[in-house]
């Protein structure tokens, strides 16, 4: 039989059933001599075939199909092990507040870049806009202009008054969706301003993933509308950046992968080689100073591999 995977919880897994039943199930040994340094060697948006058990209601996977993509961070207590966060997805929706609580544009553009190394577009919705002044909405306004111009959707929301719900709606339908937030930004309610029965499920999940041990996020996929599914994940709010090289970083800056080409030196950093065509574009006031901030402390991270 063949399932996709809906949720994870460590050595056992729910699958969806191509019949639409959901059967637990477990891994056939093999899977854990594979080679895989991944801490979980199937995630949840993962297609596998089972094969029930005998006599019993629960299953066994046989096989993992081959994947169309996958988003990784590092595992919180095991430096050396990543952990996939999610498996086969159209696209990401990030949840952003700029206050109350604040989303630093630090983690935005982070979370950017690991959606471009996994070819994932991603859609910025920023969430509570009913408590924003104008001060505050014209600030919001220069963050939309700045994304939009790098090629990214955004989208404005508010639970408490359902305001973009119908076009967060438009956006997530017949896909799924990885949704994706630090704690606080409303992704429970925006959920349940979607899907008013999945109300009891997110609370039930966040409880949970709290509770949950280091090395396991718990993410779970769910049926939002007939064909669309959202894939929940909390605990990616420290996501550590996998296999970038320093040389590959820029590339996923869509900034300065127009620029590059022009460069003196092929593998240029952008931090102070001659005849930069990014460095140049920064003086002149043609690129964010913030995200080249942001750019500059990836750089300088441990969690990018040297």
């Amino acid at each position: 039989m063949k399932g996709i995977v809906t949720k994870s919880t460590g050595s056992w897994y729910t699958v969806r059933l191509e019949s639409g039943c959901f059967m637990e199930c477990r891994l056939k040994g093999k899977f854990r001599l594979d080679g895989i340094k991944h801490t979980n060697p199937i995630s949840v948006g993962d297609k596998v075939v089972i094969e029930q058990e005998s006599e019993k209601e629960t299953g066994i996977i046989t096989e993992l199909k081959e994947r169309k993509n996958y988003i990784i961070r590092k595992s919180n207590n095991l430096a050396k092990q990543t952990q996939i966060l999610a498996a086969n997805i159209d696209q990401a929706l990030l949840i952003v507040t700029l206050f109350y609580p604040r989303t630093s544009t630090g983690f935005i553009d982070r979370f950017l870049v690991t959606a471009e190394a996994y070819h994932i577009p991603v859609t910025i919705a920023f969430n509570k806009i009913d408590l924003y002044n104008e001060d505050a909405k014209h600030i919001l306004s220069e963050y939309e202009k700045l994304y939009q111009s790098l090629g990214y959707k955004t989208i404005r929301t508010s639970a408490v008054k359902t305001d973009g719900i119908a076009d967060l709606k438009k956006i997530l339908d017949g896909n799924v969706t990885l949704l994706a937030g630090h704690s606080g930004v409303g992704k429970s309610s925006l959920i349940n301003a979607l899907e008013p029965e999945t109300e009891r499920k997110t609370g039930e999940v966040s409880a949970y993933s709290e509770k949950g041990m280091h090395t396991t996020t718990f993410a779970e996929m769910f049926k939002l509308m007939p064909d669309s599914f959202i894939i929940d994940t909390p605990g990616i709010k420290d996501l550590g950046l996998v296999d970038i090289s320093e040389q590959e970083l820029s590339h996923y800056f869509p900034e300065m992968r127009l620029l590059m080409g022009d460069c003196r030196f092929n593998n240029c950093q952008h931090v102070n080689e001659p005849d930069c065509a990014v460095l140049k574009a920064l003086e002149e006031g043609k690129l964010d100073e913030e995200r080249y901030r942001n750019y500059l402390s990836m750089l300088r991270n441990e969690d990018i591999h040297h």
